[in-house]
């Protein structure tokens, strides 16, 4: 395929970029951070349920 480029695609709004960056701009890069930062979040809130409702099914005395 002559006349293409090497390259790749911002992750975060697809806009092409050169073949050794991840994405366009600041951003995007931004915006990935607080979606990773707000995925790991998630996460802990979750384990913590968990284990809060595991605590609860073991330890509180039934009848």
């Amino acid at each position: 395929m002559p006349g293409i480029i090497p390259h790749k695609h911002c992750i975060i709004c697809g806009k092409a970029v050169e073949a050794g960056r991840t994405y366009c701009s600041s951003d995007c890069e931004e915006e990935m951070k607080r979606n990773q930062r707000r995925q790991r979040n998630f996460m802990i809130f979750m384990m913590i349920l968990f284990f809060g409702l595991l605590f609860l099914i073991f330890m509180v005395p039934t009848r």
